[in-house]
């Protein structure tokens, strides 16, 4: 005789495969107007506070540089006044940071100020809706 069977085995997906397709699949559906919205507050927060982040580091990182070219300068080359001179150069660069770091945050508060509080208005009153 032969042996004609008919073999089927089917498996459900597991909770946590579940979850990792649901996110894949919400990835590429449309976007609501609310969530387009969202995004672009998320950005332009970001921006506000990102750059003038990585502004004052910049200048924080070059006094610090510049200090430790002329601590180097005293402390291994025994270029006193040389070295002096670079060190009196490099702290105020170090000083400025933090306030440059405020100018520039305040700056990008007036620039995209404005556009941050309607999308947070707009988004908070479609919520209330």
């Amino acid at each position: 005789m032969s042996d004609n069977k008919f073999n089927y085995t089917y498996s459900a997906p597991t909770e946590q495969e579940r979850r990792e397709i649901d996110s894949i699949r919400r990835q590429y559906e449309p976007q609501s107007d609310k969530e387009v919205k969202l995004q672009k507050l998320r950005t332009l927060n970001g921006r506000v506070q990102s750059i003038p982040q990585i502004i004052s580091l910049c200048i924080g990182v070059l006094g610090l540089l510049i200090f430790g070219l002329g601590l180097s300068m005293i402390l291994v080359w025994s270029l006193y006044v040389v070295g002096g001179i670079i060190i009196a150069l490099g702290f105020p660069v170090m000083l400025i940071a933090y306030p440059v770091y405020n100018f520039v945050l305040n700056e990008y508060k007036k620039k995209y100020g404005g556009e941050i509080l309607k999308l947070s208005d707009e988004l908070l009153n479609e919520k209330q809706d």
